[in-house]
């Protein structure tokens, strides 16, 4: 019997086979996490753009276009062409998270954590194409569109995290904040999600159905929209409210500046998503607002998981662990806006966080000794 051909190693291990002959310095990895996160959001807004076009049956069916066509032919018309440059959009989504699977697997050292979340983007990227293609099998079904919205919000979670942990190290995470600010800090987080959820209720029951074939009218949530509407923009100001409360508290308890921008950058994005919301409801819903406010949504998500991420540090190694940071890495863990944390890093922050002084040059640590004895007064004593 034949001996069976060995393959080359690039054909059995291709990452391992990369991450042997190149290894990329700490500012392209966050670049490629980065590049997955803008991706994450862009296939939200030109999903959006499908929606708000009545594109969303352009093809008619999936994965294939029409038949056996995969990208279907241009006398189908606008509505295809809108619909395919979509689905073209997922290649680019998914060759830009490939890109942050191999930098993330060629760094050294090699870090595990990190290279599972860069497998979740790609996972999760299939599982909600997989539920894209049932929205159009189902006839854009409104509550199986609504889960590819959240599914959606699942993939900017998992880049988020992934861009961020590309600036951190992987020892034990270290507040900078009090656990009463931590709370918070969480009951927003669950109130800006439930805030997403409602929206997709709003774009459920709303005048955008995703078709306009009269034929076959599109399945709508059976609600009336106004009405969703309106506790939907209530709820947004129960989350502004959250917002501002925690800005202040921040400020109140001298934070770090890190928490307390990326506090002050959230609701900023709330301001400029609720003048969008009440622009696009004043104005009957114009389709480029609808995807403007979609656009808005994913930014505030974002802007949340900032401010969350922010309450902590990770350092690159435990303290008093003699392991190696990554090559570059700790110059450039504060390089951009994903490493705000480090604004206040420190001797300065763990104060902070456990209510006692940090030591001062010249009057505490080594210089402690030099003191001049003082009475009770205060007053020098004499040697």
């Amino acid at each position: 019997m034949a001996a069976v051909p060995k393959l080359p190693e690039i054909a059995r291990n291709p990452l391992a086979w990369i991450a042997a002959r190149w290894t990329p310095d700490p500012r392209t990895v966050r670049r490629a996490a980065l590049a997955a996160l803008i991706m994450s959001v862009v296939i939200v807004v030109t999903g959006g753009a499908v929606r708000v076009t009545a594109s969303g049956l352009g093809c008619p069916t999936w994965p294939t276009c029409r038949g056996d066509s995969l990208l279907g032919t241009r006398e189908m018309g606008i509505h295809h062409t809108i619909e395919i440059s979509n689905r073209m959009i997922t290649y680019v989504l998914c060759a830009t998270v490939g890109w942050a699977i191999v930098a993330v697997r060629a760094w050294t050292p090699t870090r595990r954590g990190l290279y599972r979340l860069a497998w979740a983007q790609f996972w999760v990227v299939v599982a909600n194409a997989v539920w894209g293609g049932i929205s159009v099998l189902t006839k854009l079904n409104p509550y199986i569109v609504s889960t590819h919205f959240l599914l959606s919000a699942a993939l900017i979670t998992v880049a988020v995290l992934t861009w961020r942990r590309t600036a951190e190290g992987d020892a034990s995470p270290r507040p900078l904040v009090g656990p009463a600010v931590r709370q918070l800090g969480q009951v927003l987080t669950a109130a800006s999600a439930a805030l997403i959820v409602a929206g997709t209720l709003v774009s459920g029951a709303g005048p955008h159905p995703g078709d306009s074939d009269p034929a076959h009218p599109v399945q709508r949530i059976p609600v009336d929209w106004k009405t969703v509407a309106q506790l939907y923009a209530d709820l947004a100001w129960v989350v502004v409210g959250l917002a501002v409360a925690l800005w202040f508290v921040l400020r109140a308890v001298d934070a770090p500046r890190g928490p307390q921008h990326r506090a002050r950058d959230l609701f900023l994005v709330l301001m400029g998503q609720g003048v969008i919301g009440y622009v696009q409801y004043f104005t009957h819903l114009p389709a480029t607002l609808v995807d403007l406010h979609m656009l808005g949504a994913c930014l505030v998500w974002i802007a949340m998981l900032r401010v969350m991420l922010a309450f902590r540090e990770r350092p690159f190694t435990e303290p008093g662990a003699g392991a190696v940071a990554p090559a570059g890495a700790s110059a450039e863990a504060g390089a951009d806006a994903g490493a705000e944390a480090d604004d206040d890093a420190g001797a300065a922050l763990s104060a902070v966080g456990a209510g006692v002084r940090a030591p001062r040059p010249g009057r505490d640590g080594a210089d402690a000794g030099l003191r001049q004895p003082v009475d009770a007064a205060g007053v020098p004593r004499a040697d």
